[in-house]
C-alpha cells in the first residue's frame, strides 16, 4: 500500500507562484509514474502533468510553460511549481501514483491523495 499526502495550497494572486508536494510513504518501492490532476468547481478531474520513473514529463497544454513537475525519489516527494497563475488554475490538485505491475505484491495499484485547494484570486 502507498499513501500520498499533498501539502503546498493556498491562495495566491493572479501571477503569482505556489509550490506543491505530494509525500508518497508506505511500499514506496511500488511507485513508477506520478502525476498531478486537478478539479475546478463543477468540472471534471483533468489531468496537469505527469512524470514517468525517470525523467519524462508532459503536460496539459493549459500549464505548459508555466508548471513544472518533478521527483525527488530519494525523499519520496512529487513537486508541482506553478508559475504565472491565472484564475482558471483554481482546482483542488490531487497527487496520483501508478503501481508496478511487474513486481507481484504492488498488483498495478493506483493511488491518489486527498487533495490540496489552489485559489487564484484576479
Amino acid at each position: 500500500q502507498v499513501q500520498l499526502v499533498e501539502s503546498g495550497g493556498g491562495l495566491v494572486q493572479a501571477g503569482g507562484s505556489l509550490r506543491l508536494s505530494c509525500a508518497a510513504s508506505g511500499d514506496t518501492t511500488c511507485i513508477i509514474a506520478m502525476a498531478w490532476y486537478r478539479q475546478a468547481p463543477g468540472k471534471e478531474r483533468e489531468s496537469v502533468a505527469r512524470i514517468s520513473s525517470g525523467v519524462l514529463t508532459n503536460y496539459a497544454d493549459s500549464v505548459k510553460g508555466r508548471f513544472t513537475i518533478s521527483r525527488d525519489n530519494a525523499k519520496n516527494t512529487l513537486y508541482l511549481q506553478m508559475n504565472s497563475l491565472k484564475p482558471e488554475d483554481t482546482a483542488v490538485y490531487y497527487c496520483y501514483a501508478d503501481s508496478s505491475v511487474a513486481i507481484r505484491r504492488c498488483r498495478g495499484l493506483n493511488y491518489w491523495g486527498k487533495g490540496t485547494l489552489v485559489t487564484v484570486s484576479s
